[in-house]
């Protein structure tokens, strides 16, 4: 298995986990709760690495660009 692809499933499981920890933490009270507040942060930053490694994934499958001499 290639590092693409392992990026291909890592990536999306990473953003459902953030998105999930995202929702909790909003119905948690944000702002009332320093932990829903840190669960806010780390639910983003962790929708945001899997949307990362999502991209990478995506973009080094395809071709380089031809129109550049």
């Amino acid at each position: 298995m290639s590092a693409l692809a392992l990026f291909m499933i890592l990536g999306p499981i990473a953003i459902l986990a953030g998105v999930a920890t995202m929702t909790v933490a909003v119905r948690g009270g944000v702002g009332q709760n320093p932990r829903s507040t840190a669960m806010l942060i780390a639910g983003m930053m962790a929708a945001a690495f899997g949307l990362m490694l999502t991209a990478f994934a995506i973009a080094g499958r395809a071709p380089l660009s031809q129109g550049a001499n």
